[in-house]
């Protein structure tokens, strides 16, 4: 699904940009200031407009919600410019320049914020895209790694796998997702009970600041440190790459995928889950994913939900087997259910490749198959749900409005427990378990959209009385509109509340004091951003 430059969509975007432009003049001003103050800086920053032939395939390809794509941006909300820098000065000079002109900046990694902030704006901006800075030099011998902030979480893996069989890195199962804002927000994976999220993992970083200035761990100061490793990214700069800790990992660990529907006692084995996940040993890691089945046509149309278990532990086949047993026999594990492999072929298995597949099938920056409209929220969980709470769920799974409806509750405890709330950003430590609810649909046009949006709404709303209260918590990194937003980032500090809170508890505070020090002009601004409090020092 794209848009070639000869095509009507891609003409009638450019006669709307050209005619915005001819009434506001002021903007052709800002353009023309803009190229010459970066190519005063680097005759070599590579800049695209919008009638450069360049323009639409880059900006498509880090669009992952076709909900997103150009033709659902007006010219007003795509980006006026984009930058795709290949060193730290060309972010340097973008970010500078922008400022000179009045013109707001986003920075996007791999394009995977779920509300597509990264690449969309009611005003005009640069968009810096981080793509070509995508490397990753691994240290072996320290047991870190630098990565630009444009690399993947696939490119993350395979280059530490090409270096070691015995490290590893806590984040996510998507291969796509790039490493610049997935850190920022938190970093969820596999191996966050035993090593906790990926920004927990972060030993420095560089960024350029909305002075231009590029800092590290100690000329950025401890507090700006702790805000970018969790904050939430497009808050207080442009991070230009991590320095990861590597974590160990086994040269043997072993996987397993069960799934079990309501007439094999998928309810009971729900409850279950949540009484034992959350407490496993660390190295074991157990999350579930509930949808509904394909419809069977036998006398009418039959829907069941499948509850599916998919695993990885930090060893043998036959210890996995032996603490199943152990804790939840109703499972029904069986030894050949179980698989044994490499750290990095569970990275293959998690993200849903043949884990004797290539390594190189990680590098890829763009998802394979059909991309599918979606919309996702979260919550978290802190007291077991009841029989009666999941047939609740049931039943609104049940309803044909929503095409694909998911769930994924992803246990916490181990390490998460042992960390402590306020260490970075993330606050959500001592939940039982994170939920993220997700619709997909392929159908195109606002009735399909609103249906299945309205759908997700209901499941959310169904879900208050059984999650986290005041206030009821969510994962910036699966950044939802629907809990509030401003007009192009100039919420005040109580009217962000609605989302800061959500996202970062007892944490926002501290945020907006970080915020209000290093970009008191709020340069660094989107529709849910942290705000500057004017009244703090």
């Amino acid at each position: 699904m794209g848009i070639s430059s000869t095509s009507p969509i891609f003409s009638l975007f450019c006669v709307l940009i050209t005619l915005f432009m001819i009434f506001h003049p002021s903007l052709s001003a800002t353009t023309e200031g803009f190229l010459a103050c970066v190519t005063s800086y680097d005759p070599n920053i590579q800049v695209y407009v919008l009638d450069d032939s360049s323009y639409l395939p880059i900006l498509e390809s880090g669009i992952r919600n076709p909900r997103f794509y150009p033709q659902f941006i007006t010219p007003i909300s795509g980006p006026r410019f984009i930058v795709t820098p290949s060193q730290d000065s060309h972010v340097r000079a973008a970010v500078i320049c922008s400022n000179e002109n009045h013109i707001e900046l986003r920075a996007r990694s791999n394009g995977h914020d779920y509300e597509g902030l990264s690449y969309r704006s009611d005003v005009p901006f640069v968009m810096v895209d981080m793509f070509q800075m995508h490397a990753v030099n691994v240290d072996v011998e320290e047991g870190s790694a630098w990565v630009e902030a444009g690399a993947t979480l696939g490119e993350v893996y395979y280059n530490i796998a090409n270096k070691s069989e015995t490290y590893g890195f806590p984040a996510g199962i998507c291969p796509t997702v790039g490493v610049g804002g997935h850190i920022s927000g938190g970093g969820f994976g596999t191996l966050v009970r035993k090593y906790g999220l990926a920004a927990d993992n972060i030993l420095d970083a560089r960024l350029v600041n909305a002075n231009g200035e590029i800092l590290d761990k100690n000329s950025m100061g401890e507090d700006l440190f702790w805000a970018i490793r969790g904050g939430g990214g497009g808050n207080f700069g442009v991070i230009l790459a991590w320095k990861i800790k590597l974590v160990p990992v086994p040269k043997t660990v072993s996987v397993f995928t069960v799934c079990k529907n309501l007439e094999h006692g998928a309810t009971q084995l729900v409850l279950k889950w949540q009484e034992i996940a959350p407490k496993l040993p660390d190295d074991l890691y157990i999350k579930l994913l509930l949808d509904r089945s394909h419809p069977v046509v036998v006398r009418g149309i039959y829907y069941t939900i499948n509850a599916t278990f998919v695993s990885l532990f930090l060893g043998g086949s036959p210890q996995l087997y032996d603490i199943m047993e152990r804790l939840i026999p109703e499972l029904g594990l069986r030894r050949e259910d179980i698989q044994e492999m490499s750290w990095i072929q569970s990275v293959l298995y998690a993200a849903g490749f043949d884990p004797h597949a290539p390594l190189e099938v990680l590098l890829g920056r763009n998802q394979t198959g059909r991309k599918q409209f979606f919309k996702s929220k979260s919550d978290y969980v802190n007291v077991p749900l009841t029989v009666n709470a999941l047939e609740g769920i049931w039943k609104v799974f049940y309803d044909e409005k929503a095409e694909e409806p998911h769930m994924m509750w992803s246990p916490q405890g181990g390490a998460m427990d042992r960390i402590p709330p306020a260490q970075i950003p993330y606050p959500h430590r001592k939940n039982l378990y994170q939920i993220e609810y997700m619709v997909w649909w392929d159908k195109h046009g606002i009735d399909a959209a609103e249906r299945n949006i309205n759908w997700i709404r209901t499941l959310y709303d169904y879900m208050e009385p059984y999650v986290t209260k005041n206030p009821r918590a969510s994962y910036v990194n699966f950044r939802d509109l629907g809990l509030g937003q401003s007009k192009n980032g100039t919420a005040s500090y109580d009217e962000a509340k609605a989302w800061g809170l959500k996202y970062f508890m007892g944490n926002f505070e501290r945020l907006v004091q970080v915020k209000s020090k290093v970009d008191r002009g709020n340069f660094f601004r989107s529709e849910q951003s942290i705000p500057v409090n004017l009244f703090q020092e």
